[in-house]
């Protein structure tokens, strides 16, 4: 029996309160992103071994606070 997927597409139209909030989301995303990134990169290279994603969590809630 053939499984059939179907697919649906959304229009998303914010306001300006909610276009300066997903801004400010998506901001501190990338920004998270690129750390992260950038601080395996720089482990890497000096010691050819990086942080697995536990200790990079438990950085991040370090951050947080």
């Amino acid at each position: 029996m053939k499984t059939i997927h179907k697919t649906y597409r959304f229009a998303l139209i914010p306001n300006q309160e909610q276009q300066i909030l997903l801004s400010k989301h998506f901001g501190c995303v990338r920004w998270a992103y690129n750390h992260f990134l950038n601080e395996r990169k720089e482990q890497y290279e000096l010691r050819k071994k990086s942080d697995n994603y536990y200790a990079q969590a438990k950085t991040l809630t370090e951050i947080k606070k």
